[in-house]
């Protein structure tokens, strides 16, 4: 190994720790895989997301979509907002109306914030 290649390496050390090392050296350092989104949900995960309540905004049967103003979604880390969701069941939609007092399940589904399960509150 050649001074050149001894500083940086060492360079890359400092700057991007072991891993960068790791693989400078040819050694493979394991690491965790980006999580992928989600293409479809399982059913088990499905009924273990978590439950989030909101008003209904807009509601276009016609394309699939619902606009909440929602409170905090754990699973996906967003905030209370306002939004629009894409539907997995369209004509679970159908019996919704602005103003209604909702709760939902959600997820990512191919890139699209989705309304898994949505029932209204008393």
């Amino acid at each position: 190994m050649n001074m050149l290649h001894i500083k940086t390496s060492l360079l890359a050390l400092a700057l991007f720790g072991g891993s960068a090392m790791a693989q400078h050296t040819g050694h493979h350092t394991p690491t965790a895989a980006p999580a992928a989104p989600a293409s479809t949900p399982s059913a088990a995960a499905a009924g273990e997301l978590p439950w989030t309540e909101a008003e209904v905004r807009r509601v276009d049967v016609r394309n699939g979509k619902v606009t909440l103003k929602h409170g905090d979604i754990v699973n996906l880390g967003m905030p209370p907002m306002t939004m629009a969701f894409q539907a997995r069941e369209p004509q679970a939609l159908a019996a919704l109306k602005v103003g209604d007092r909702v709760r939902f399940t959600s997820d990512q589904i191919n890139g699209a914030y989705t309304v898994l399960r949505i029932e209204p509150l008393p």
